[in-house]
């Protein structure tokens, strides 16, 4: 487990992290989001013992990353894909980490074979793709069988089978009893990968909960209805103070409302009661992006300027 208490970091007057209070738990992937300088880099660092604290504490399993002997074998990190000499194998890399912590020279090639890179462990780690870099990266944070994984941005320069591979690896991951936490911008895949999300912005945390509470927070209870009879079924609604939009979808020979703040549970029952008929009753669900730009876009430091449809600036 990681738990971080009071966490904060202040260069000068700026504080890039801000009495940060969190715990990612074993056994689930938590998401870790936020805007571009909100914190999360810095914060991860702060977890890894490379930036000291102005103030707070971060601990795994009850020690600092620096009170930690052989450190691999607890806790596996991949901040930075490309942090690796050219000039060295991937083989040789993974070989050197191994010798610091008392690992295996036989657990690089395990770790090279479950990352897909064994037919290139040879070849310098320069010429790898972003992808490849990637792969290595994650090969070096299972190296020491941690218990305890960190991943920023780890999909990057990777193709849709490599993002559904890591998606699958990291949930894999955590149901084996690990913790997982992974830093990502790609919100559709973290909507897929994470069971509970810390969300933060300008250095303090926003939200501390499961992907559909955060999405359920910032969009509401909507239900859509579809009915033959949508004018009754509206009149039947708003009578019991329900409010209802038109639903963009609908079509004159298929109609549909959106009712807000309500649950499938009661429209179904005040068409049951009006005896109105239903072909459609769903609850509505907004996605993790959307709710993200809702709930943090007091918190992004900076804004571009919009652009229209017709490819204007405003």
């Amino acid at each position: 487990m990681i738990q971080v208490r009071g966490l904060t970091k202040a260069y000068g007057p700026t504080k890039a992290v801000d009495n940060l209070t969190f715990d990612v738990r074993p056994g689930i992937v938590t998401g870790f989001l936020g805007p571009n300088g909100a914190g999360k880099s810095t914060t991860m660092r702060m977890i890894l013992g490379l930036d000291n604290p102005t103030a707070g504490t971060a601990t795994i399993n009850g020690k600092k990353y620096a009170e930690l002997k052989q450190p691999l074998r607890h806790v596996g990190a991949l901040l930075d894909a490309k942090w690796v000499h050219p000039n060295r194998s991937a083989r040789s890399h993974l070989r050197w980490m191994a010798a610091t912590n008392g690992i295996p020279a036989s657990r690089v090639d395990e770790v090279l074979e479950l990352v897909g890179l064994s037919a290139v462990g040879k070849k310098k780690a320069g010429s790898f793709s972003l992808g490849m870099s990637q792969r290595l990266g994650l090969a070096a944070t299972l190296l020491g069988d941690p218990e305890v994984l960190l991943f920023d941005e780890p999909v990057n320069g990777l193709d849709p089978e490599g993002i559904r591979w890591i998606r699958m690896f990291m949930q894999q991951l955590a149901s084996e009893g690990r913790t997982v936490l992974v830093s990502s911008h790609m919100l559709s895949e973290m909507a897929q990968t994470a069971e509970h999300l810390v969300v933060i912005g300008k250095g303090q945390l926003i939200a501390d909960t499961t992907v559909d509470e955060f999405v359920e927070r910032a969009s509401g209870a909507t239900v859509k209805v579809r009915s033959p009879q949508a004018d009754a079924l509206r009149t039947a609604l708003t009578s019991h103070g329900l409010t209802v939009r038109e639903d963009g979808a609908s079509t004159v020979e298929s109609p549909s409302l959106l009712v807000v703040g309500t649950t499938t549970e009661a429209v179904g029952d005040i068409a049951s009661q009006n005896r109105i008929t239903l072909h459609e009753l769903a609850a509505q669900r907004g996605s993790l992006e959307e709710a993200f730009m809702k709930l943090t876009g007091d918190s992004v430091e900076y804004h571009g300027v919009g652009v229209d449809t017709a490819g204007g600036v405003h």
